[in-house]
């Protein structure tokens, strides 16, 4: 194992979404993180191989019987033994399993306890359904992304689920494990994605406190508002990212179009920027992206084409860093962030539910006999 995180021992009582990238984060920095897998694995609907559900890498599975007590107390002693442990239930569901954090403290009061919910622990609303697109809802940022005139649009699930989710799992995770090293007790870190994600909007939210932001979708600095911010499309049907705030970017930006000082003399007037962005839109659409790529790449400008995800791998930059790997045939984001002496890898391929059962337990003091014993009564498979 290498990584920063080598030596620490994580328990991941499996889900979906967060807390798999969070395990995920963990196991590629290093941590051996045990998945406790159900038996018989929820189906989502999603018809697709083991190698291809890539937020399951880098760690060994053990499938138990969380219905039966032989299966409860097989977790509970892997608990005994573990730095951590995080679970993505509804609030209440694992104290009513037996492995709340009450009964695990008693049994090892350095644990932490991570815990990813949409909601919270507690509210009025902590123990209804959701997904990222309502957790984002609640907090704000939905209803600022999007453009003039069109309706709110989900970044993907990158703000709930990932961002203020398993993000902010993994980080909660990493400083309770540090404030054990000092104080020798554990304690329940409560991840909600509403907490995490409204945390990511904290400078719009200084923004808008001080009057440089409206509620109007599309008319801000930063949401396709400004002629300087935002994607054209080009003469091929592809686009390109500008990303010019700054004067002396902006100046660049100038350049490389043909203009001058006297064609937008005041970048910031938001009462001409509608002209503006009509004027660049006919200028983008008079090259292909690669024309423009050569003209603005690797300048000041702040630009960017905008890649599929079949292109980014390929990308010189994105190569030259090793920013995706391959694994099993299937194309995905390499560990990060980088470390200078201690890297993180991914150390094992994404494994099938139970795959590990045997040897995990055998390593971790089981022996023979009773791992034979939770075989036959149905505990583990």
């Amino acid at each position: 194992m290498s990584g920063p995180l080598t030596g620490f021992k994580v328990i991941e009582l499996a889900g979906i979404g967060p807390g798999p990238m969070c395990a995920m984060l963990l196991a590629d920095l290093g941590a051996e993180v045990i998945r406790v897998d159900r038996l018989e694995p929820a189906d989502l609907g999603l018809d697709r191989g083991r190698q291809f559900n890539v937020l399951n890498r880098g760690r060994r599975s053990i499938a138990v019987d969380l219905k039966s007590s032989e299966g409860i107390e097989t977790v509970l002693r892997l608990t005994d033994q573990a730095d951590a442990l995080i679970e993505g239930f509804r609030p209440g569901v694992t104290e009513r399993l037996g492995l709340g954090p009450d009964v695990c403290f008693a049994r090892n009061p350095k644990l932490v306890y991570g815990r990813m919910t949409g909601w919270g622990q507690e509210g009025p609303m902590a123990h209804a359904a959701g997904h990222d697109i309502n957790y984002i809802a609640l907090t704000g940022a939905l209803g600022a992304i999007g453009t003039t005139d069109g309706p709110p649009v989900p970044p993907l699930n990158l703000v709930g689920d990932f961002g203020g989710g398993a993000l902010y799992l993994a980080f909660g995770v990493c400083a309770a494990l540090l404030e054990a090293q000092r104080s020798g007790e554990g304690q329940v870190v409560d991840a909600a994605m509403v907490d995490g994600a409204a945390s990511l909007m904290a400078a719009v939210y200084g923004l808008y406190a001080a009057g440089s932001w409206t509620l109007e979708r599309g008319d801000n600095l930063l949401d396709t508002g400004a002629h300087f911010y935002g994607t054209y499309e080009c003469a091929d049907g592809q686009w390109v990212s500008i990303g010019s705030i700054e004067k002396r970017f902006h100046d660049i930006l100038l350049d490389k179009l043909g203009l001058t000082e006297n064609d937008i003399p005041d970048r910031m007037d938001r009462t001409r920027w509608v002209e503006h962005k009509k004027n660049l839109t006919e200028l983008f659409l008079s090259k292909t992206r690669d024309e423009w790529c050569e003209i603005m790449e690797g300048s000041d400008v702040c630009f960017a084409p905008v890649l599929s995800m079949a292109e980014a791998p390929d990308h010189p930059h994105m190569a030259a860093r090793k920013t995706f790997i391959e694994l099993e045939g299937v194309m995905q984001p390499a560990p990060a962030p980088r470390f200078s002496r201690t890297p993180g890898e991914v150390h094992f391929t994404v494994p099938s539910p139970g795959q590990h059962t045997d040897e995990i337990l055998l390593a971790w003091g089981w022996t023979a006999a009773e791992v034979k014993e939770l075989h036959a009564a149905g505990a583990i498979s």
